[in-house]
């Protein structure tokens, strides 16, 4: 079952728009669930009204499948550089200029966007619903992956289990390599992390270049945690066509340990 609602965002002054989806079964049991936040809410669960027309179509496999969790999607800030604002904790690094041609003014207000979700709304969350509140868990995609990455630096004890898809932290590569080294991350109990071989398919080299920044965080990842995977996709594009396929994968990963419908 999925819920919509609005919600106000104190630390960024501004509404948001958040889809809940719980379990079929949750009116008809007392039992609490662990949770995933995810970013780009609008793409979550269904197809329509997503950003694109293809989303990762949780809704239908989470029905499908009855892996009981709870996913949060909050939706992207769709106005002007609004996503680039919120999902990148610092202003563009001076590989981001070289990376685009140009020194963008984007980015910084990744901290405030993180504060409203440990702050705000994950405790209505809780309140609401019936969550596991030490069992949550975060997933991003794309410049997601980056505001991910920095929320398990920075709340290791809160998101104890990672999923970051096609990974985009060239917009801050510098300094969330700086903070993965400065971060105490012995509370991470699961990280997945991957990249696609096609990342830009008309342009092989910056391919090959994404890759190379991603493996270099996960190196410096996995000298941090244990438990963490890492996974170039073969011929996969920066499309949520190929993130769609992942994710059942990674949900498993993530959450072998929820019960199932038999």
């Amino acid at each position: 079952m999925l819920e919509k609602f609005s919600i106000y965002m104190t630390s960024l002054q501004q509404e948001r728009i958040v889809r809940v989806y719980v379990p079929e079964n949750y009116h008809n049991e007392t039992k609490r669930y662990p949770v995933l936040y995810m970013h780009d809410g609008q793409n979550v669960f269904e197809d329509e009204g997503s950003i694109g027309g293809t989303s990762l179509g949780l809704k239908d496999y989470l029905a499908k499948t009855g892996l009981e969790i709870i996913v949060v999607g909050i939706d992207q800030n769709s106005v002007g550089d609004g996503r680039v604002n919120d999902y990148c904790p610092w202003p563009h690094g001076k590989l981001s200029e070289e990376i685009l041609g140009y020194l963008s003014s984007s980015g910084g207000n990744g901290e405030a966007y993180l504060d409203f979700i440990v702050d705000e709304l994950k405790p209505f969350i809780d309140r609401k619903y019936r969550t596991i509140e030490t069992e949550t868990a975060m997933a991003g995609i794309s410049l997601g992956a980056l505001i991910t990455t920095y929320a398990a630096c920075r709340y290791p004890h809160i998101f104890r289990k990672i999923a970051v898809l096609s990974t985009a932290y060239y917009r801050n590569q510098e300094a969330i390599e700086a903070c993965i080294e400065e971060s105490d991350l012995d509370g991470i109990e699961k990280f997945y992390m991957d990249i696609g071989t096609k990342e830009v398919p008309e342009d092989l080299a910056a391919s090959q270049l994404f890759m190379e920044l991603s493996r270099k965080v996960y190196e410096l990842l996995s000298s941090k945690i244990d438990e963490i995977r890492f996974a170039e996709i073969i011929d996969a594009e920066h499309h949520y066509r190929f993130f769609q396929e992942r994710m059942p994968g990674i949900l498993t990963y993530l959450f072998d340990d929820a019960d199932s419908k038999k």
